[in-house]
């Protein structure tokens, strides 16, 4: 009884609110996409059904201006030893492994960099797609979440391998955040856990339909987790337009107990919501089947890959989300998820990297790798 008292709140949730713009929003019917409107600007996707209308078509991803050699003067850590983490023995001021399980775990998730020419050998004559996370992946963490910037040098690994491949991120930030953040016009944008979609701007070709309908956190849902929280000491409420995030990086470990009940008490009033928990965060989302797995999905379904067998999906994230779309590619039977992590982790992602510096030399290597393959390309042709 209680399931089906869920599932009709979620139901009058989803019809609750009309809105006739496609092009800024969620849509959703029935949980199943049903328009989508041409534009000729920036067009946001909006909530991807899990169906779409036959009407099918491929896209390729506007290159913009080169990137010079000044800007691809990365630090390029592609020939680090991969090792656990160190720290000195007191004794001997000899370092000492941090986890002895470490070593073992990166046997099973091996490094991404060291791995590198093998995964391309595989990968090559198939279409890359690029699919990355923000928070720990293209920035590191830090402490106040609205200064988590990626670097001038990230920002210019990420403009390369955009101009050779599709390249997507897909965030719990909302899609105007990582926007502001990311600054590149020839990426697909993502937030709320892809629930808010904007893609360069390509013209579309769509169907037509009415009666759409969008799902966002109430608002009164920020204003009570605002309310509840105020008296814990560094706690930081983001509205992120479809998802609430609650993070709790500086506060103190004895007061995220009281903080998670908290947070609890306010989600229990809106069953049409519920709760999860990433790196350092709480999030509240809409209690739909969605998630960056089916992102994902819709994604390679917008540019005409769904059905694809040369297609490789490339994903890198550091989060608990990400697993949805490691495990979105494991089903494909071909792609690479990739870990961003410097300790043990269960996770379904079959390669790993350290950190974001480590993510930043293997964009270098495949902007590089496809480049050289498109200068090789050029001077054949010139010659013959």
């Amino acid at each position: 009884m209680a399931h089906a008292r869920r599932s009709s709140a979620t139901q009058r949730v989803l019809v609750q609110q009309q809105h006739h713009i496609l092009d800024g929003r969620f849509i959703i019917r029935n949980m199943r996409l049903v328009a989508r409107r041409k534009v000729k600007s920036h067009r946001s996707l909006g909530l991807m059904g899990l169906q779409r209308s036959s009407a099918s078509y491929k896209q390729s991803v506007q290159s913009i201006q080169r990137t010079t050699k000044d800007e691809n003067k990365g630090r390029d850590l592609s020939t680090k030893t991969r090792t656990a983490p160190l720290l000195s023995d007191p004794n001997t001021n000899d370092p000492v492994s941090l986890d002895s399980s470490y070593n073992s775990w990166v046997e099973e998730h091996p490094s991404a960099l060291d791995s590198f020419d093998r995964m391309m050998k595989t990968a090559k004559g198939k279409r890359i797609v690029v699919f990355l996370d923000y928070d720990g992946t293209l920035s590191p963490i830090v402490d106040n979440p609205d200064r988590a910037l990626m670097s001038e040098e990230m920002r210019a690994a990420l403009r390369g391998v955009a101009k050779y491949f599709p390249t997507a991120i897909i965030s719990g930030r909302s899609r105007d955040k990582v926007t502001e953040f990311v600054k590149l016009s020839n990426v697909y944008y993502a937030g709320s856990h892809g629930m808010d979609i904007m893609a360069p701007p390509i013209p579309v070709k769509s169907s037509t339909a009415g009666n759409h309908q969008t799902i966002a956190p109430h608002g009164k849902i920020v204003t009570m987790l605002e309310e509840k929280t105020k008296k814990i000491q560094g706690v930081r409420i983001e509205d992120n337009g479809f998802c609430v995030s609650v993070h709790f990086r500086q506060v103190r470990a004895e007061d995220y107990g009281i903080l998670e009940e908290k947070v609890k008490s306010v989600v229990e009033k809106y069953p049409e919501f519920h709760l999860t928990e990433g790196k350092m965060v709480l999030e509240v989302r809409p209690s739909i089947e969605w998630n960056k797995g089916h992102a994902l999905e819709y994604l390679l379904d917008t540019l005409g890959f769904s059905n694809s067998s040369d297609v490789l999906p490339l994903y890198i994230g550091d989060d608990r989300s990400d697993e949805d779309a490691f495990k979105v590619i494991r089903s494909r039977g071909q792609g690479y998820p990739i870990i961003v992590s410097s300790t043990p982790k269960d996770t379904k992602a079959s390669y790993s990297l350290q950190d974001p510096s480590e993510v930043l030399s293997f964009l270098l290597r495949l902007a590089r790798l496809k480049e050289a393959s498109f200068s090789s390309r050029t001077l054949k042709n010139g010659s013959s």
